[in-house]
């Protein structure tokens, strides 16, 4: 059954503030206070949605009440009552914050209009924090993760630049994340609240492409039956994500030029000029430079998009971070799925830390959610990883001389192998190298123990022995 919304009335007139309660209750959960201060120990002990405060009351006054009501988290939303009619006092009220005011005697049709209003409001702002929310925890910069030198150096990149109005472009290879930077650009910027338009410009051809961001006017070409505006218009106030921007054809990118020259452009068939405040991050997993050496992309485009530059680094070049990524993967599909798994084995992620991913952090993330859901016990285990990945087929070598833990002879030799590894990558820092590993300091110092190893002499040329 839905709740009634709750309506506190804050009056010091008795016969005022329950004229208002038997005006409201019948579709309202109301409560009644007599002062500012009943009112404050009524709001301390339980949320309401919306509070009418008459102003004038001995003790705290309405505007006082009001002021401190709003510094509560989720506050109600407020509307003062005054029975002078003050334009001063009414005009006050508004500026600190409240929702809207009404004059004594009160017109309970007027009541009536401007409480659902103000509830509709508030239902509105309360939906519009939520997808917040729920955006911040999907797109926010703590949603990108990595520990390695690169991706630190991204992440300094983005909170650099987020609140800037310059054009950002996002480099690396297919799978890398480049949406999720751009996400987490807009997120931390001044625009945030403003929309964020994504645009795959290789997913349409030239005429369509064009048509998607400048918009076009009924009957520009064949089948443009109504006017239609662009993603650059519906991206006014907000960023424009351009993926793929290496795709799009020379005429698409002179116009794009032209709208980080002046912000403004027409629509396809429109002779009507409209400016935009719309901030581009374009992203590319090719070469734009060279594209520019061979003729492919304009010079003078390439250096408008070539004023910030993040590129992140693919999976093979920042390996530290596989574990990290692994384990939120495990959670997240655990979670998804309702799969209680618990952990991976140590020999289980040797072989993901070893594997190349050509399809980087997407390709970790998709086998990730392969192995949960097919997983035989509640710990993933070498068996459970795709025959590919720990090397039964397809095995790309990593190039990097080190033991090939899918050609070991046994289950202990592969996890000795990966933990001399780990520590030599770390040089012997126990800490972290237990982190890559995705192991405690406790656990590494136990299995350390177990074959014989001292992390002192796993370093050098690499004929570590046994104590």
């Amino acid at each position: 059954m839905k709740h009634k919304p709750r309506i506190l009335i804050v009056d010091d007139e008795k016969n005022a503030r329950e004229g208002l309660a038997r005006a409201l209750k019948r579709h309202y959960d109301v409560s009644l206070a007599d002062s500012g201060k009943a009112a404050l120990d009524l709001l301390a002990e339980s949320p309401f949605d919306l509070m009418l405060s008459d102003v004038r009351m001995p003790g705290i006054d309405g505007l006082t009440l009001l002021q401190r009501v709003l510094a509560i988290p989720r506050h109600p939303v407020c509307i003062m009552l005054t029975a002078y009619g003050s334009i001063e006092m009414a005009v006050e009220a508004m500026k600190r914050g409240a929702y809207d005011f009404l004059t004594k005697p009160i017109n309970l049709d007027r009541l009536d209009i401007l409480v659902k209003r103000a509830l509709e409001s508030r239902t509105m702002e309360q939906e519009n924090r939520r997808l917040h929310e729920q955006l911040d925890a999907r797109y926010g910069l703590e949603n990108i993760i990595g520990q390695s030198a690169g991706m630190q150096e991204v992440f300094d990149t983005i909170r650099q630049v987020a609140d800037s109005r310059a054009t950002v472009l996002v480099q690396g290879e297919s799978g890398t994340g480049k949406e999720l930077v751009a996400h987490a650009i807009h997120r931390l910027s001044s625009r945030s609240r403003g929309p964020f338009i994504p645009v795959h410009c290789a997913a349409l051809t030239s005429t369509l492409l064009e048509s998607e961001l400048f918009g076009h006017e009924r009957g520009a070409f064949t089948g443009a039956s109504e006017q239609r505006q662009g993603r650059f218009e519906l991206a006014d106030g907000g960023t424009l994500f351009l993926d793929e921007i290496g795709e799009i054809d020379a005429n698409t990118q002179v116009k794009i030029l032209r709208v980080l020259e002046e912000r403004r452009f027409e629509r396809v068939g429109g002779r009507a000029t409209i400016d935009v405040d719309t901030r581009l991050i374009a992203a590319t997993n090719r070469d734009l430079r060279a594209m520019v050496d061979e003729g492919e992309f304009r010079e003078d485009l390439f250096y408008r998009l070539y004023v910030v530059v993040i590129t992140i680094p693919p999976l093979r070049d920042r390996r530290e971070d596989i574990p990290l990524l692994a384990h939120h993967f495990i959670r997240q599909y655990a979670e998804d799925n309702r799969r209680e798994i618990e952990d991976i084995t140590p020999d289980a992620m040797a072989a993901l830390t070893e594997y190349d991913w050509p399809g980087n952090v997407r390709e970790l993330r998709n086998a990730m959610e392969r192995m949960v859901v097919l997983a035989r016990g509640g710990k993933l285990t070498l068996r459970d990883i795709p025959p590919d990945i720990r090397g039964e087929s397809g095995r790309r070598p990593t190039g990097h001389g080190q033991e090939d833990i899918s050609k070991a002879h046994s289950m202990e030799d592969a996890e000795r192998s990966m933990i001399i590894r780990a520590l030599r990558e770390n040089n012997n820092n126990r800490t972290k190298a237990a982190k890559q590993l995705g192991i405690s300091r406790r656990t590494l110092h136990r299995k350390l123990n177990e074959y014989g190893l001292r992390a002192d002499e796993q370093t050098g040329n690499g004929n570590e022995r046994r104590t």
